[in-house]
């Protein structure tokens, strides 16, 4: 009888005393396992390279995406193609890769946080992760994509620029040889003329003197 009092006072102290925690700590220890099983499998090895420029539209975008803030990379995405642009038909140019990597920003999202992943088969998470992997290789595509119409907008503005200085050039290089032949062609022109001119005055006096005048 004592035993049974001594062993329902200790069980009344334990409760008290809240003895069922490691039961918490044991729950808690397997969401922690969970999520690190969750992170590795959505885990992407991107080479620093592949981020783009740091400050890059690419490099923030990717950046956020990898720390799952996909609605800010979304927010910046839309800035970027509401942004002022010196070339004027950059937006029409970039347009439907801006929404095409916004609905893929979605797509990594919607895979990212797929509920229940973790009671589903290793065939079922590996096809998971193929299509997160697949979707942000994509993405990096698509915003390479919208650099290289940046730089070729950028260059071809360059090259116009060197086109109408080279115009400018030649036109002003065609003025000085055309003013430099007028000068040469009048020069000629007056100096024949009192060559001429002088030459007739002789052949008049010597003319007038042989007839006796």
């Amino acid at each position: 009888m004592r035993r049974n009092k001594a062993s329902k006072k200790e069980a009344r102290f334990r409760k008290d005393l809240g003895m069922a925690a490691p039961v918490v700590k044991e729950n808690n220890a397997v969401e922690e396992v969970k999520k690190v099983e969750e992170v590795a499998l959505f885990e992407v090895s991107v080479d620093k390279t592949d981020l783009g420029r740091p400050d890059s539209i690419r490099y923030n975008i990717l950046t956020w995406v990898l720390d799952e803030r996909y609605d800010r990379a979304i927010e910046e995405l839309k800035e970027f193609l509401e942004k002022p642009s010196e070339y004027p038909n950059f937006q029409s140019k970039i347009t439907r890769y801006i929404h095409h990597a916004i609905d893929l920003i979605y797509a990594i999202k919607a895979k990212r946080s797929f509920p229940g992943i973790n009671s589903l088969t290793r065939a079922k998470q590996q096809e998971l992760r193929e299509k997160f992997k697949g979707h942000f290789r994509e993405l990096q595509h698509v915003l390479k994509i919208v650099e290289k119409v940046h730089s070729d907008l950028r260059i071809q503005d360059v090259r116009s620029t060197i086109y109408v200085v080279k115009a400018l050039w030649f036109a002003g290089l065609a003025i000085v040889i055309l003013a430099f032949w007028l000068d040469i062609v009048h020069g000629l022109a007056k100096t024949s003329f009192v060559v001429f001119d002088d030459l007739f005055s002789k052949f008049a006096n010597w003319l007038a003197a042989l007839i006796g005048f």
